[in-house]
């Protein structure tokens, strides 16, 4: 059962939507009504188009999709399921969530893998420090890692066994199938069903998330043997695309800014050293959730990935991804060592710090790297340099930004400032068709359906999906026409299969005079469909508010499927046609 409509009509009344979003996204109001707009947190953007509004108490990106009440956002936001969501919202609103009434099974099933986690992560740390398993913690030791960082990163070690961690979980009222599902065990079907330790003879890093759970581990190997790393996969705690390694020291740091080193051993040395801000990304590559996760504390990162060309490329990657969420990057040139930690074990910290300050922003780092290619000395080579510099500085959309470098490169190579200005201006013409090409077919493709993939029936079937679209936005702003329509509205009327589960859901709320509140629909649609059904009730205004207009809809719908049924007879074969009857007469 869900939790009742009575307590949660009462946490929407004691929950301020502009209070919660604005402590995560810059809100800017509007003239217009009671509606504020900003950058949105769920996707990447440098013009606002994610929405807020006080009067339906509802958020709504036209960017993105991402759309529903306060308990949609908190989830997205947070990366929770509903229980999880609500009991937040509640603990905030200072609230008591009922007793019962409602399931929480998927609540419960996350705790016991967490609650895993953490005695996992105890029993790996105790192992560590176990006389028996002395070389592991030498390991650690030969890192330049003191006893006091090992405890705080809670490093440990699992046996060179294949079932003493089952054997600990068991003896701590774990079943297998619960370890399972934390994947701190794996299952062969080979002579039967077995379980095993997943991690065995490595050195364990525990991942812990911003609230301090322990979600994962990371594991590696002792010698060269392979693989290298075997780290937890997907949960239902843990998506390495969605968290940062020492993100939750680092949220606390004093520091404005985070370093974005390679690994989680560059990380602890940082952070034993001193730099506290340093984070590394789960996962091979740098994501946008992990972006836009940093961008909740921060406006600047330094990246500080290692010098070899695997790490030049990835460096150029989290450039543009930083960049699209609205993080200024600088980037370290590492000198002395191929990644931090050599260069504190080699130099020490102060060396570390004077590269840290020296570290140069996302443009003067690409404008170094295209000059690298190129003998300015001579004049064809100052001519290729300074023709990719203007191709590359015409791409920057700050006017300032573009003046700024061009008089930058006007200085270095003697060149008239003037001449590299006509260069860009001859890049900016051919940048702006682009960008404004790609703005028109994402617009005209998010419009006829082509790339709707919360409703890909649109495609097929775009006038009938409008045709339902007024329908279901009609029955959501005038609840009252429901029993002037009903004898005539069924789902099985749509052609689209996610308006048809709308409509499902909201005739029978109507039907039982139930409130239209997305929390009602929150049983049969993820989050992002509730951002499609918040645009239908809230924001979505091709309608004439008219039962008329809805008879017509309806009407058309009725005279589309007749023609459907009628081209499906028509392209039945004479034995299919045969059956068909048979089965009429039956």
């Amino acid at each position: 059962m869900a939790i009742n409509d009575a307590f949660l009509s009462e946490l929407k009344m004691r929950t301020d939507i502009m209070d919660l979003v604005s402590s995560y996204v810059s809100l800017d109001s509007r003239r217009q009504g009671r509606t504020h707009k900003g950058l949105c947190p769920f996707h990447n953007e440098k013009t606002p188009s994610f929405m807020v509004y006080e009067d339906t108490q509802s958020f709504y990106c036209f960017g993105c999709g991402a759309g529903g009440d306060a308990i949609t956002f908190t989830m997205k936001i947070e990366n929770l399921d509903y229980i999880e969501a609500v009991k937040l919202l509640a603990e905030r609103a200072g609230m008591q969530l009922p007793q019962d009434g409602y399931d929480d099974s998927l609540h419960q099933k996350k705790n016991r893998i967490l609650a895993a986690n953490r005695e996992a992560a105890r029993f790996f740390y105790s192992c560590l420090l176990d006389e028996k398993n002395s070389h592991a913690l030498k390991y650690f030791l030969n890192r330049g890692l003191t006893p006091q960082t090992i405890k705080h990163f809670g490093l440990g070690y699992a046996p060179d066994s294949w079932d003493s961690l089952i054997k600990h979980m068991r003896s701590k009222g774990f079943s297998v199938n619960e370890l399972y599902e934390a994947d701190l065990v794996k299952k062969s079907t080979k002579n039967g069903e077995r379980f095993y330790d997943n991690f065995r003879n490595r050195m364990m890093t525990p991942i812990i998330d911003i609230r301090g759970n322990v979600i994962g581990f990371g594991g590696r190997v002792l010698d060269d043997s392979k693989p290298k790393y075997v780290n937890t996969a997907d949960t239902l705690v843990y998506k390495k695309s969605h968290e940062v390694f020492a993100m939750n020291y680092a949220k606390n740091s004093k520091e404005d800014f985070f370093i974005v080193a390679e690994g989680y051993m560059d990380v602890i040395a940082l952070h034993q050293a001193g730099f506290t801000n340093a984070v590394a990304c789960l996962g091979t590559a740098l994501t946008q959730e992990q972006a836009r996760l940093m961008k909740r504390y921060t406006d600047e990162v330094v990246l500080s990935y290692d010098s070899d060309e695997a790490g030049q490329k990835a460096t150029k990657r989290a450039m543009q991804i930083f960049s699209d969420s609205g993080i200024k990057v600088r980037v370290l040139q590492l000198r002395g060592g191929k990644d931090p930690d050599e260069i504190i074990k080699k130099h020490g910290k102060e060396r570390f710090k004077s590269l840290l300050d020296g570290a140069e922003n996302d443009i003067e780092f690409n404008l170094i790297k295209i000059g690298e290619k190129y003998d300015i000395s001579v004049s064809d080579g100052k001519m290729s340099f300074l023709k990719e510099a203007a191709a590359f500085l015409a791409e920057l959309s700050s006017p300032i930004e573009r003046e700024t470098y061009c008089l930058k490169l006007a200085s270095m190579t003697e060149v008239p400032a003037d001449a590299i200005r006509q260069e860009m201006k001859r890049h900016l013409g051919a940048v702006r068709k682009k960008a404004k090409k790609e703005l028109f077919n994402h617009a005209r493709n998010i419009s006829n359906g082509t790339e709707d993939k919360i409703n890909p029936d649109k495609k097929l079937y775009p006038k009938q999906a409008k045709a339902e679209e007024i329908i279901l936005t009609s029955l959501f702003r005038n609840p009252d026409f429901y029993r002037k329509l009903k004898d005539d509205l069924t789902p099985d009327l749509f052609f689209t299969s996610f308006n048809k589960r709308v409509l499902a859901v909201l005739l029978d709320l109507l039907e039982n005079g139930r409130d239209l509140e997305m929390y009602s629909f929150r049983e049969k649609f993820s989050p992002d469909e509730i951002g499609r059904i918040t645009y239908l009730s809230d924001i979505f205004n091709e309608i004439s508010d008219t039962l008329e207009e809805c008879r017509e809809c309806i009407e058309m719908l009725k005279k589309a499927k007749d023609k459907k049924s009628v081209n499906e007879v028509s392209a039945m074969s004479d034995e299919d046609f045969a059956n068909m009857f048979k089965n009429i007469k039956k």
